[in-house]
């Protein structure tokens, strides 16, 4: 079966039926060239787990847009950031979807087969998702769907190609149901909050119409969903512990410290199920201990909402508007560029800045090419954060989007590279957490920036919004805590400038939210980022007006794109033999930029030198002093740049006659000649002006009165005219014969037999026509 609509400005389908027809759901999901399979597949057996075991996983395959990959044993490697990201953004979109009390393993894998590198595959599999799992009989709450949108000279533009992304002002992600928003995620150029919400409900319109193509597609597959088991715990227990325990949990309400608190409702657990367990063995349920520590969280959470919705009294006695006591310090870190701590209650950030060079960019690879980028960061999550002991491993999808959420929300303030010659490295070390370490991550981030010297546009700030929501009855949180993200119904990350939006990220608990109330929460969102930034100008408001003494001193210069490979030499010798002897790093970008990079500036000031002297192009008109590196019947080989020479013809040795170049100057004489012409074959021709530190006037050149047998003219500093003065055409023909290496040694005119070039200059012309 087949469904297919228009979606933005390509086609989408969606078919199922024809491939992986052994998985639980699958559907074939096109839009444009781009290709996504999507397979759903949940385990018979369901597990006694305190979570959700959903597994989503998203990859790209080489092949997908014709390539083999570039890693050892050319297989695909780990999924990358981008496609982390993307797992990530389908996962928060349709967990909250499973009913709750379903606890079977879920894995759902997504895998691009096909990229016409024009449209990203990131909506189709979300489309796919939601799709297959529409058509398997696995309990969902959906259909869901999500659409990218891109903004243009003031135009909206629903699922924009790369091309559009690059261009684009904004770019947001929005996933929803028919009747709700379910998550938001992306960022801009400061865009108004009002703007923001405005683009969230265009995206929920088309988002409406994807819903009605699944739903078309799962009517017509008609599967059954399977049954569950619901949980339920005995009415006794339940009542036993609410009266052993409501009372005490109350009274955590209020307790500012996490760990004091923590601490006491530990205490409480353990002396309630001292009570409960100190029945005769055999008449005490097996699962008493799970059960009682379950409806213990559940009293919490009672406990908590209920304290906000009619008292406005929260978790640690803030009012709902209230943000945590914020504190910040710069340059903590004496040998780094730029570091700053910044503390939100008990949420902490250590933000260090690295300046590089262009060598250091960081190189992305994904369906749409490669992209190098100058600015990026990177997020560190430590157990001892949360005072909790585990193994430590590479960045899992938390850190990755913790850390993209925080690079997006500083992008739009990066100076350009034009501007700012260096690439930029921030990483956030998270210290301590009890909830918005992003949000942090931005501010510190910040403040390390300007504490490096990287003139940002505006300082940037980050804010964390929540949600408690009972029937009509809902309350928004500002800059919400551990215990309110995990009890709560909504995680509203907003960061942005005084001057508008440049990330947001929404996750939800429950079914989605109306954009009604995302408005509410991004304006109340503003009024604390606001109050965030006044603070964080109070630590420093502007970039330092001096680097850091240990950050590199970067200059660039330009070559001629051909001097490019004099530069690198044979193998890179040259170059790593600059960076060497000058004590510098020296990048070279294939339009003919060199990068050179050194702590000291007289350093960079010698590389620059020795470079322009490798690269230095001959120029008419200038005067050169080089050495003498052959000699010839005619004239003289004179290097006038490294491994470039040009030819002194003897008429361009003095006013008077020369019969040979020796009589002026030998192998290894240094002398100071002028360009007079170079030819579209790159070759120079030179006129004396000095030999020895001797200038022409003053050398011993033997004069002549016959002008016919010396047709040069006096000099007079421009091109010489000997050749139209005289028929030189074999002279001409002979050079043109003649290549770089003739020229420098081994030349023809030494090869062969030239006396008829030699006779004719010390002969009158003969009338056309005519022979000797």
């Amino acid at each position: 079966m087949k469904v297919e609509m228009q979606l933005g400005s390509e086609k989408l389908s969606i078919e199922t039926g024809k491939v992986a027809k052994q998985a639980d759901g699958a559907v074939w999901v096109q839009y444009g060239g781009t290709v996504v399979l999507v397979t759903v597949v949940a385990d018979d057996s369901e597990h006694d787990l305190d979570f959700f075991p959903l597994t989503v996983d998203y990859r790209e395959r080489a092949y997908a847009n014709g390539r083999i990959p570039t890693v050892y044993g050319r297989r695909e490697p780990r999924p990358g950031t981008s496609e982390q990201l993307v797992a990530r953004l389908i996962d928060h979109c349709i967990r909250p979807l499973f009913p709750k009390d379903f606890k079977a393993e879920v894995q759902i894998l997504c895998n691009v087969y096909s990229s016409d590198g024009v449209h990203p595959a990131d909506v189709p599999a979300l489309i796919g998702t939601s799709a297959a799992l529409a058509i398997s009989d696995i309990p969902f709450n959906g259909p869901v769907a999500a659409v990218t949108v891109g903004k243009i000279e003031d135009r909206l533009i629903i699922n924009p190609t790369y091309e559009e992304l690059n261009a684009s002002d904004m770019e947001i992600f929005v996933s929803g149901k028919a009747d709700a928003v379910m998550s938001v995620e992306g960022g801009g150029h400061e865009i108004p909050e009002d703007e923001v919400i405005d683009t969230i409900i265009t995206a929920h319109a088309e988002i409406k119409e994807i819903i009605k193509l699944q739903e078309g597609l799962a009517a017509g597959c008609s599967n059954t969903k399977r049954d569950y088991a619901a949980k339920s715990v005995e009415s006794d227990l339940s009542t036993r512990v609410r009266n052993l325990a409501t009372s005490r949990i109350r009274e955590s309400i209020g307790m500012a410290d996490k760990k004091s608190r923590e601490d006491y409702l530990e205490q409480v657990q353990e002396e309630v199920l001292s009570e409960i367990l100190e029945e005769v063995p055999e008449d005490v349920d097996p699962n008493a201990t799970k059960d009682t520590i379950s409806i213990l969280s559940e009293i919490e959470k009672e406990e908590m909402r209920q304290a906000i919705l009619t008292e406005g009294k929260r978790v640690d006695g803030r009012g709902v508007t209230d943000i945590r006591n914020i504190s910040g310090e710069v340059s903590l870190l004496p040998y780094t560029h730029g570091s700053a701590l910044f503390s939100r209650g008990q949420t902490q950030a250590l933000c260090v800045t690295t300046l590089g060079t262009s060598g250091d960019e960081d190189v992305q690879r994904g369906l749409d090419g490669e992209a190098r980028r100058s600015f990026f960061l990177h997020y560190n999550f430590p157990p001892f954060s949360t005072g909790e002991v585990k193994r430590m491993m590479g960045p899992g999808r938390r850190e990755i989007g913790h850390g993209a959420l925080a690079e997006k929300a500083l992008e739009p303030v990066i100076p350009d590279k034009e501007e700012f010659h260096y690439t930029i490295r921030v990483v956030s070390e998270i210290l301590e957490s009890n909830a918005s370490s992003s949000m942090a991550t931005v501010c510190g981030a910040t403040l390390a920036l300007l504490d490096a010297g990287v003139p940002l546009k505006r300082a940037v700030a980050g804010i964390g919004v929540g949600l408690i929501k009972e029937g009509e009855q809902e309350a928004i949180l500002t800059d919400m805590l551990g215990t309110e993200d995990f009890l709560g119904d909504m995680d509203f990350k907003v960061a942005g400038t005084t001057e508008g939006v440049t990330a947001v990220q929404m996750d939800i608990k429950i079914e989605g939210v109306t954009p009604e109330l995302m408005r509410r929460a991004i304006h109340q969102a503003k009024e604390a980022r606001l109050a965030v930034i006044e603070q964080m100008n109070a630590v420093i408001a502007q970039p330092r007006a001096e680097l850091s003494p240990y950050a590199p001193r970067i200059h660039s210069i330009q070559i001629a794109q051909q001097k490019i490979k004099d530069l690198i030499g044979p193998r890179g010798k040259t170059v790593q033999g600059l960076q060497e002897e000058t004590n510098t790093t020296i990048n070279i970008e294939d339009d003919g930029t060199v990068e050179i990079a050194a702590t000291s500036a007289e350093d960079v000031k010698n590389a620059e030198e020795k470079i322009r002297a490798i690269t230095a192009m001959p120029e008419i008109g200038k005067e050169y002093t080089g050495k003498v590196v052959r000699t010839a019947s005619f004239g003289a080989f004179v290097e006038i740049l490294p491994g470039k020479d040009g030819l002194v013809h003897i008429s361009q040795m003095g006013d008077g006659y020369v019969r040979r170049a020796e009589d002026v100057m030998q192998v290894g004489d240094e002398v100071t000649v002028r360009i007079l012409t170079i030819d579209d074959q790159d070759r120079v021709d030179l006129a004396l002006v000095a030999a020895n530190g001797v200038p022409v006037e003053e050398l011993n050149i033997e004069s002549s009165d016959d002008r016919e047998f010396s047709p040069r003219e006096p000099r007079d500093g421009g091109r010489s005219n000997y050749r139209d003065n005289r028929d030189s055409r074999d002279y001409r023909d002979n050079r043109r014969g003649n290549d770089s290496r003739d020229r420098r040694g081994g030349n023809r005119y030494d090869q062969r037999d030239n006396r008829e070039y030699r006779d004719r200059r010390s002969s009158p012309r003969l009338p056309k026509g005519r022979s000797r």
